[in-house]
């Protein structure tokens, strides 16, 4: 959770005070007249991935299963469509994929803002906020004093989210730091306590503390530096997963850094992370620009595969994407394995199943893609807005890069494909719209190295207005992208260099809007 954006240094509390009362009802009068008109309407609005009704948001925060609904809080501006006055805006769904829009949980209150953190059900009441009847949801996220000092500090609430009470001792865990955020708090059974592991952003390590109450916190052990060094590491996510076809499992502990994320796969044993001693490489669970502070969700189910949400969007430009009147969007859920591969462990990223639920009717289908430069009219098929999924194969045996086009805006749009001289999988924007911003511009082509025991590489990707999610071979390898075309001419098209026949199997699906 970085702050970027300098917030205003008033010359006292009661100036600052009439400032925040005007940004309020400013705020009101926004929302007010937005209300008039039909949001998730308008031009680039995503509409199968998450995004707030207006204003701005960037992390998500505290994913929790309770009770048979899905929460996610996330950072959020109630005012303004830029970063400010972080807040937890929260929604709510039933299969992670439609979302009700919930009133604002935790607000940011006098000097300190409310950062990135953990929501835990506390289901037998170990932190003794609720009762036996009504067990507490329990928040613990950073206080933010800008300029001044982060800590933990936690909330509650015993209505199921619907409203929180400050913690009257916060804050909870305080080093007395200027930099020191993001807890992620789970239960660990084998030691019957809660872990919270925390960034120390300036010195990139991650530590870890153990509670019995989700108040008194003991330290445990810390890891780093360790990997990518550059930036802040920030938005720490320690999880659980399987490993593909065996009941063995893997601990998996992810960072995120400035722009980028990274992670590493090892061993917890409730006290310290050990990375596995065969990783000798940054490892990144996504090869795009556009996928940060991704979190898990806490408290699942025994049998529910993990699932992770990102925050789809990069602080390089964030503030200054084309969009109105909200700004940031959440990468879809995807669920977590890991797979040995040439003999070193790696994250395995699927799109949750439900996903398919928002399929219409196969509206297109061919074994080969038979002509150089072909067109496929995305209008025709009933397809009018450039939202839907495309599943394709190219073979790794090609001679020249192969592809496709999508997010067309005249003569160019997102390129995807493989480049067999590097044998890398490609994703490249450099030709949609990047007038808006210079760092954007700077950030067009995406590549990652990809492994195939066939000669088959499949893509699977959804296309979201102005989100672009693929996914290779299963998961193997993933790009999270934005893209913001003047306009679109509602087509498929392939590379004008492409061999005939190479792009294959391909499927078109029309995807439904979750608003």
């Amino acid at each position: 959770m970085q702050n970027i954006y300098p917030t205003l240094k008033y010359k006292n509390a009661a100036f600052r005070k009439i400032i925040f009362i005007l940004l309020f009802v400013i705020g009101i009068h926004q929302k007010q007249a937005i209300a008039q008109e039909k949001l998730y309407k308008e031009q680039f609005r995503p509409q199968f991935h998450f995004s707030p009704k207006i204003n701005w948001t960037n992390d998500p925060n505290g994913l929790v299963y309770a009770k048979g609904v899905y929460h996610l809080f996330y950072q959020h501006n109630p005012f303004e469509n830029v970063w400010g006055h972080m807040t937890w805006g929260h929604a709510t769904s039933k299969d992670l994929i439609h979302w009700k829009h919930e009133p604002i949980a935790i607000p940011e209150l006098k000097d300190t803002m409310i950062f990135s953190g953990t929501c835990v059900y506390d289901q037998n009441n170990s932190s003794g906020l609720g009762t036996k009847e009504h067990p507490p949801m329990v928040a613990i996220y950073t206080g933010h004093i800008e300029n001044v000092k982060q800590a933990q500090h936690l909330a509650y609430s015993i209505d199921d989210g619907k409203t929180w009470t400050k913690y009257n001792k916060n804050p909870i865990l305080d080093l007395n730091k200027k930099y020191f955020r993001d807890p992620k708090v789970f239960w660990y059974a084998p030691k019957k306590y809660w872990v919270m592991c925390v960034n120390l952003p300036q010195e990139h390590q991650v530590q870890f503390y153990a509670s019995t109450n989700l108040i008194d916190w003991k330290f445990l052990s810390d890891f780093g530096p360790m990997g990518d060094e550059i930036g802040v590491w920030e938005c720490p996510d320690l999880v659980q997963i399987p490993v593909l076809n065996s009941k063995e499992k893997k601990w998996v502990l992810q960072t995120s850094n400035h722009e980028r994320m990274q992670y590493f796969m090892g061993e917890f044993d409730g006290v310290k992370f050990t990375m596995d001693p065969n990783q000798k490489t940054i490892l990144r669970p996504n090869a795009g620009p556009d996928y940060y502070a991704g979190i898990s969700y806490g408290q699942l189910p025994a049998n529910h595969l993990p699932v992770t949400i990102a925050w789809a969007n990069n602080w390089r430009y964030a503030r200054k994407i084309p969009t109105y009147p909200w700004k940031g969007a959440m990468s879809l859920p995807r669920n977590l394995w890991a797979e040995k591969i040439n003999g070193n462990w790696q994250l395995l990223q699927k799109p949750i199943s439900n996903l398919n639920a928002l399929r219409k009717k196969l509206a297109f289908q061919k074994s080969s893609l038979q002509n150089k430069d072909e067109t496929i009219t995305l209008s025709t098929m009933g397809i009018h807005e450039d939202v839907y999924e495309c599943d394709f194969e190219i073979s790794s045996s090609t001679n020249e890069k192969t592809g496709i086009i999508v997010l067309n805006d005249g003569a160019s749009g997102v390129v995807i494909g493989y480049d067999p001289k590097l044998k890398q999988v490609f994703i490249n924007r450099t030709n949609t719209n990047t007038s808006f911003d210079a760092a954007f511009a700077e950030m067009g082509y995406f590549a990652a190295p990809v492994t195939t025991s066939s000669n088959k590489i499949k893509f699977q990707v959804f296309v979201d207005n102005s989100i672009v999610e693929l996914f290779v071979n299963n998961g193997e390898t993933t790009f999270t992208l934005q893209a913001f075309p003047k306009h679109s001419d509602k087509t498929i098209k392939t590379l004008p260099s492409n061999t005939v026949g190479s792009v294959k199997n391909v499927q078109i699906f029309p995807l439904q809007s979750i608003w």
